[in-house]
């Protein structure tokens, strides 16, 4: 019988039992996770295992599909045992050739096989990835994994299995592994495109828009009429800042394919982020009517604008496409949606459920933060960037006053005041760059001791200066916002004696909460738990004060956010001073400011300044009680 045939679970059973004898023949705890196969310990356990499999389970005769959830269950056992992926791989390939030996049949000559005239007589690897396709299809991601890690368990170097096992799991969250899938996928076939698209597109996700951007190329250099990966290479430019060449990739696609909705869904996005709200409002909407289950076009319409009693429709289509079995990722891009929406119109409770519920999934994605190893960070640049440190400018350094950074934890108001400085018509918004923080990654060891040497401040400077330009050639002052600069301004002064610093202080708990009720990338893993953010801001917070004793005088700005908005000319002035900037009206009148704004900010910077974020978190504080803890500076 057909169900028979694809029972596995007793299989799956032995599998797991097998794993549990052979894994203590190994040795987890080495360095490499396990003894390499050929060892002397490891042939034993391999002996032992044998034995096992000639004596108990080859009579069995099981079938092409048990063989390979008892492989699969086998395998995955060793790896939750801590065994290294590759022992894991080879020791179970080495079961499944065991597991085929030809052999007599049982004494009852039952098979357990199908009848020869079933169409399922000759389950092979076609079959597998057929069936895992199907799973795909009617959104059962779960069983898609099963079928797929089935099949690269028999079938190692089959791209395709790979590629789809990565999108299976990225559907349940389970980004690492995912990852993994798709960079092996494109190891055994190196022009796959849609594995490329895959990994960019996940990359994009955790923050990595470098990356992202190089692998979307490839994928488009393989295939140059591969739809998904030019539209995924808009989003990722478009996350970049790069709004004109987002838009290029978009308006590709869809004279190819006019009702696209991935790619008139990045159009408006583009028209957002430049501030063209009602453009952006017809076009999702568009994409709507085309596809009615689209999550990303419900989510972005609730940032266009403040939602109000009269959108209640809107949160009942949100609510039955939350509940349609969307991937993970998608949902809480929802989530944090219905939690805004519900923020809006005044319904606490159940704003705070969604955004809970939104911040969970992302955990299940991504890493968890690590709190000693934060902590420790912050302790070697404390020791490593002393007064000593910068008594005297860095050799190689530059004398540029060009660059402005505006620092200060997320959602500290950061895209406030740099769209108060970009207003100055002698300068600009550069938005949040990566530069520093893939600089810090490039030379990780020499920046974590402060001993960066002159040839290397030099090209930075170097490098970063054609960065800015890239932006504006013109301008006298441009801004990077990236509030991540606040822990590498011992390097960046290093490298930039002369450039301002201006740090923004908001009321530590809306700090956070705010924090917690935006979507981030998967890389800013401390903002899904509130716990979590109480100790990043702590230890935020100890760093900054590090800065502030070490630096020279002059060099930060600080501004305490509420009385910017208390004060707005008032502390305008000071900013155009400190900066070296004449005053001007125009930059009190920033919301007329036309640029593209990639930030969650997108829609307040294009407000007159409001005060109703001031103590914000009093609408919360029966759900805060990690965060109070924490004191105003």
């Amino acid at each position: 019988m057909v169900l028979n045939w694809f029972d596995g679970r007793d299989a799956a059973k032995l599998g797991v039992a097998l794993a549990d004898q052979y894994a203590p023949a190994t040795d987890p705890a080495s360095n490499a996770g396990g003894k390499r196969v050929g060892s002397r310990d490891s042939d034993d356990g391999l002996q032992d295992l044998f034995e096992r499999v000639d004596r108990e389970i080859r009579t069995l005769r099981l079938n092409f599909y048990k063989k390979a959830k008892l492989a699969n269950s086998f395998k995955w056992r060793l790896l939750e045992m801590g065994v290294n992926s590759q022992v894991a791989e080879e020791v179970t390939q080495k079961l499944v050739v065991r597991l085929s030996w030809n052999q007599p049949a049982s004494e009852d000559g039952d098979t357990d096989a199908p009848d020869p005239n079933d169409r399922l007589q000759a389950i092979d690897g076609k079959s597998l990835l057929a069936q895992g396709n199907k799973c795909i299809a009617r959104g059962d991601y779960a069983g898609a994994v099963e079928f797929y890690r089935d099949l690269t368990t028999l079938e190692p170097r089959h791209a395709a299995a790979r590629n789809n096992l990565g999108a299976a799991l990225c559907k349940l969250a389970h980004h690492k592994e995912a990852e993994r899938e798709f960079r092996e996928a494109i190891k055994l076939n190196p022009e796959f495109p849609d594995a490329y698209s895959n990994l960019g597109n996940m990359l994009r996700w955790k923050g990595e828009t470098t990356e992202s951007e190089s692998w979307l190329r490839r994928a488009i250099k393989i295939n140059p009429r591969f739809a998904e990966a030019r539209v995924n290479l808009g989003l990722t430019l478009a996350f970049m800042g790069r709004s004109r060449e987002a838009k290029g990739q978009f308006e590709k696609v869809l004279k190819a394919s006019p009702r696209n909705a991935d790619a008139l869904c990045g159009l408006a996005f583009v028209a957002k982020t430049e501030g063209r709200f009602d453009e952006a409002k017809d076009l999702f909407a568009r994409v709507i009517d085309i596809n009615p289950k689209m999550s990303a076009a419900w989510a972005a319409q609730v940032g266009l604008r403040k939602m109000t009693a009269a959108d209640g429709a809107w949160l009942d289509g949100a609510e039955a496409v939350a509940k349609a079995g969307i991937g993970a990722y998608d949902e809480a891009e929802l989530r944090f949606a219905m939690g805004k929406y519900c923020d809006d119109v005044g319904i606490y409770r159940r704003a705070f459920e969604n955004y809970k519920r939104a911040n969970d999934l992302l955990k299940l994605m991504a890493e968890p933060y690590a709190r000693d190893a934060y902590a420790t960070f912050v302790d070697d640049l404390i020791g490593a960037y002393g007064r000593e440190t910068f008594a005297k400018v860095s050799a190689g350094a530059s004398s540029s006053d060009k660059p402005v950074f505006v620092v200060g934890m997320p959602r500290s108001g950061t895209s406030l005041t740099e769209q108060i400085i970009a207003s100055h018509p002698s300068a600009r918004g550069a938005g949040e760059l990566a530069f520093w923080s893939e600089a810090v990654r490039t030379h990780a060891a020499a920046f974590q001791r402060g001993e960066l040497g002159e040839p290397t401040i030099r090209k930075l400077a170097e490098s970063y200066l054609r960065t800015l330009e890239s932006h504006s050639p013109d301008a006298l002052r441009v801004v990077d916002k990236a509030p991540v600069n606040s822990d590498y301004l011992g390097l960046i002064h290093s490298v930039f004696p002369k450039a301002r610093i201006i740090y923004m202080r908001r009321d530590p708990i809306d700090t956070c909460l705010s924090c917690y009720f935006q979507q981030f990338s998967l890389g800013m893993t401390f903002t899904t738990d509130l716990s979590d953010l109480a100790h990043y801001y702590t230890q935020h917070r100890r760093l900054m004060a590090h800065w502030r004793e070490v630096l020279p005088r002059g060099t930060i700005l600080d501004i305490p956010y509420e009385e910017l908005v208390a004060d707005q000319e008032g502390w305008t002035r000071r900013i155009l001073e400190f900066i070296g900037l004449e005053w001007t009206e125009r930059c009190l009148n920033f919301q007329e400011t036309n640029r593209a704004v990639v930030t969650s900010s997108f829609w307040q910077v294009r407000q007159k300044i409001y005060k109703n974020s001031v103590q914000r978190w009093r609408n919360y504080e029966q759900f805060l009680r990690p965060l109070l803890c924490l004191k105003s500076e």
